[in-house]
């Protein structure tokens, strides 16, 4: 058997130096104790063709040291036609967000002092009085995602109470999370009304009983109830609450804070909707439509938010200065509407027509083509339709334009699998969909400065093909 260098050897060569000046000592230490057991685990094994000396030995722990470094959280490409993707961050935040990010993170800066007073504050300071303004309602407070502040106002109003939910409500969001499972974990008894298809106000006020806490109810945003259907109205619901002195709470799932049909966006319910019909209280997250930090957002009456923020698991479930310093940020772009399209970047990406995106999809297609002469597979550009995502307007789709890749032949449909592996391990990975034995590359997410690294990844990625 081979014998292999010991440890110090190894670290305290001359050809480990600028790897030691790199990632430290112990870094180097720990990788080239793996590297060393490795190959003893393989000499012990009689694994034929092992070549082992000085120089191979290095290049493992290179190219080990080198991957251990690479961080995961990394930037991608988003082409699949998904602008608010789930797997891929969801909103990507506008500059000014991200300026309101790196201060936060970089200074001490107030989260929980109140200035003007000299002492202890309340981080809802930060973003409350925006979001007051913005929706309408008399308070506000913020917690990490909107199933999270479900669960909140479920836990601090409904705790071995009753709520009302109509039975075509019931959602799935993301990740198995169900509503009555949120409902049953926060201590509420879930009360059931109407039908998957039809409820009525009636179904509400039978259901009433001295145990009753609130009426919720849910915007389907993931899925729409086509046909033979019925729902009740918020003001009749918020009226058939205050006769019963119980709170009606409005679930937005997705929200926005603008009328999107006025950006030539399909129609979503707002805050403001919802307060205005009645609502004493409205959820809604701050990463969809919002195009801001992950956060859960409940605004309405000041009376039961301050009750909400009394629970014990509102600490629990509060953000931190980031998300504030985010959401503030976004929150200011509001202000202006006449240039919120431009400066707010989910709906930048929403708004842009197919004429522009069609444009760029044959500049970019124009510069590439040449890279698949000699390959078996062929590129060109053709319409197609994105989605918004995150359960936002499931079945409003946004005219868009795409590069798509496929197979000359029968053969080459296998070589677009392994076309689309290489470029989502890419040093900047490149994330498409496949459909039909073809890789389709929607443009509407990608930004100008970006069209340089999608081309030379592509090309890269041909030749190893080749």
């Amino acid at each position: 058997m081979a014998q292999l260098p010991s440890v110090d050897y190894v670290i305290q060569h001359k050809n480990s130096k600028h790897l030691q000046e790199k990632y430290g000592l112990l870094e180097l230490t720990k990788v080239t104790r793996l590297i060393l057991q490795e190959l003893r685990q393989k000499l012990i094994n009689n694994i034929s063709n092992l070549s082992i000396d000085d120089s191979y030995i290095w290049e493992l722990i290179h190219q080990r040291i080198e991957k251990r470094s690479q961080k995961k959280v990394k930037a991608v490409l988003n082409l699949t036609g998904t602008v608010l993707h789930t797997n891929l961050g969801r909103a990507v935040l506008p500059q000014e967000a991200v300026n309101a990010l790196i201060l936060a993170a970089s200074e001490a800066c107030i989260l929980e002092y109140d200035i003007g007073k000299g002492k202890r504050g309340d981080r809802d300071q930060l973003v409350e009085d925006l979001l007051c303004e913005l929706t309408g309602a008399e308070a506000a407070t913020v917690v990490n995602n909107n199933a999270a502040a479900v669960f909140l106002i479920l836990h601090a109003l409904s705790a071995k109470k009753e709520t009302i939910i109509s039975r075509g409500e019931l959602v799935e969001i993301g990740g198995s999370f169900r509503i009555p499972d949120i409902m049953q974990r926060a201590g509420a008894k879930l009360v059931e009304v109407g039908t998957t298809n039809r409820t009525h106000s009636k179904d509400f006020i039978d259901a009433i009983s001295p145990k009753t806490s609130m009426i919720m109810k849910v915007h389907t945003s993931n899925y729409v109830v086509q046909g033979f259907t019925a729902h009740v109205e918020d003001q009749d619901l918020a009226k058939i609450a205050n006769n019963h002195s119980i709170a009606y709470v409005v679930d937005l799932g997705s929200g926005s804070l603008v009328d999107m049909h006025a950006y030539g966006l399909p129609k979503e319910p707002t805050p403001q909707e919802a307060l205005k019909n009645g609502a004493h209280l409205v959820t809604f997250s701050g990463d969809k439509l919002l195009g801001g930090p992950q956060c859960g957002i409940i605004v309405g009456s000041k009376e039961l938010i301050l009750q909400i923020k009394k629970n014990p698991l509102k600490r629990m479930l509060r953000v931190s200065k980031l998300t504030l310093a985010a959401l503030e940020a976004v929150l200011h772009l509001y202000r202006d509407p006449e240039t919120l399209s431009e400066k707010l970047t989910v709906l930048a990406q929403l708004t842009r027509t197919r004429a522009d995106i069609t444009e760029q999809s044959i500049r970019v297609y124009q510069r590439v083509q040449s890279a698949f002469e000699n390959t078996p597979l062929s590129i060109f550009t053709s319409d197609v339709l994105s989605q918004i995502g995150s359960g936002s307007l499931p079945v409003d789709l946004l005219p868009s334009s795409a590069l798509i890749i496929k197979g000359k032949n029968k053969s080459g449909e296998k070589v677009v699998l392994h076309l689309e592996k290489l470029l989502r391990n890419a040093r900047i990975p490149v994330i498409g969909r496949i459909k039909d034995h073809q890789l389709i590359f929607d443009l509407r997410c990608l930004r100008p400065d970006q069209e340089d690294i999608l081309i030379q990844t592509i090309q890269n990625a041909l030749k190893e093909i080749s």
